[in-house]
């Protein structure tokens, strides 16, 4: 029986993915996969009978990946699980911000014991006056689930589109169905900061984003454009972000990750982290969690992986499935496949690298699974590249 530690509370949709010998513990050492959220696992150390981490949703900068896929163990996220739901908030917050909803909203809950409110409203009404975003720019940074999404609604709110890319070619192909035909796709992510009103941060925290939003971008920008931030807060600098909407330069920033500084800051629109946080997308990420450990853990397929490449070798029907995890050298793979094929035959195989990780699946119909009275898993583990090998029976 597999046993699934959840550090977090799982939607029981996702639990009920699982099938029926799987079974929920709620110790670490006990376990051989984990369920997370939100839950900081930088400094954790998994027990070694530990095979999978999957992170029901998107980011998964509280997972060390490296340390991880070192030790063997294969990290999932599950992109687009909650696409939708971050979407509609994105929206809701182009809206809070063209119309200052939120502001009027404020007004009527600090004069709300005024015994002629009705009358009042209509005199403060003007200070709360807002724009249309109907044929206004928006430019979304990533296209990914997220951002393929919001390019859509932006189009179909008869908003022109101008989105960015970092690699285009890598653009998924049910994303670029998402895609307004009429949206311009910027060669550089520039030309967005320059020719938008409302911009919208779909990007991954990395190196490479990590502040992408400062005082020298924010000068390439329009004056009062508006910055939808429901990434993750550091891809904003919260200093030059105060100076910008002090002097107007932004007129109105919201963020979905709010922090002791954002949240007194004056055109600030802060969302308590809600982004993901439907029942809908809850039930979506989990599902799509549980199903990722299940077909890894009894068929070694590798979907939505973050720290090795994805791989797939069809559900094993028959005979046994060795599943190697290695170094990524482009000789690793192929010279394991060789090295079982002297013992076993081999009905298929398949080898993927990504980066500095790898993985073989090799079908194999023998039922023995040593020769030369050497265990077959031993002998695969001291070819070097090996980092982790485990066999599936059918």
């Amino acid at each position: 029986m597999c046993k699934v530690i959840c550090l977090n509370n799982i939607s029981p949709v996702g639990l009920k993915a699982l099938p029926k010998s799987y079974g929920i513990v709620k110790d670490m050492n006990e376990a051989d996969a984990v369920l997370v959220r939100s839950a900081n696992m930088l400094e954790m150390d998994l027990p070694q009978q530990v095979k999978a981490v999957a992170r029901a949703g998107a980011g998964v900068n509280n997972i060390p990946l490296e340390k991880f896929a070192k030790m063997g163990v294969v990290v999932f996220n599950t992109p687009g699980a909650n696409a939708n739901a971050v979407k509609e908030l994105t929206v809701a917050g182009m809206l809070l911000a063209a119309r200052d909803i939120h502001g009027g909203m404020k007004w009527l809950e600090e004069n709300r014991q005024d015994p002629d409110i009705a009358k009042s409203v209509e005199k403060a009404k003007a200070a709360y006056a807002g724009t249309e975003i109907l044929g206004k720019t928006l430019g979304v940074i990533g296209l990914g689930a997220v951002g393929a999404s919001i390019a859509g609604a932006g189009g179909a709110l008869g908003m022109h589109v101008i989105g960015y890319e970092a690699a285009p070619e890598g653009v998924a192909p049910h994303n670029l169905s998402k895609l307004p035909d009429n949206m311009i796709m910027a060669a550089t992510v520039e030309e967005v900061f320059e020719e938008a009103d409302y911009i919208s941060l779909n990007v991954p925290l990395l190196p490479t984003t990590k502040g992408m939003i400062n005082k020298d971008t924010i000068a390439l920008m329009k004056d009062g454009v508006i910055i939808l931030n429901l990434a993750r807060d550091a891809i904003v600098n919260d200093d030059d972000m105060r100076e910008a909407l002090i002097s107007k330069k932004v007129r109105r920033y919201v963020t979905d990750f709010p922090n002791a500084k954002t949240v007194n800051m004056e055109g600030v629109i802060a969302i308590p982290h809600l982004g993901a946080s439907t029942e809908e997308a809850e039930d979506n990420c989990a599902f799509m969690a549980a199903n990722q450990i299940v077909d890894f853990i009894e068929n070694g397929n590798i979907t939505n992986s973050v720290n090795y490449p994805n791989i797939c070798a069809g559900p094993l029907l028959e005979g046994r499935r060795i599943v190697i995890l290695h170094e990524g050298k482009e000789s690793v793979g192929p010279n394991m496949i060789q090295f079982v094929s002297t013992s076993k035959k081999i009905t298929q195989s398949v080898t993927k690298n990504r980066d500095a990780f790898g993985v073989t699946l090799i079908d194999f119909v023998e039922g023995e699974e040593c020769h030369d009275k050497r265990c077959l898993l031993d002998e695969i583990s001291e070819i070097p590249g090996t980092i982790r090998v485990r066999i599936i029976k059918a």
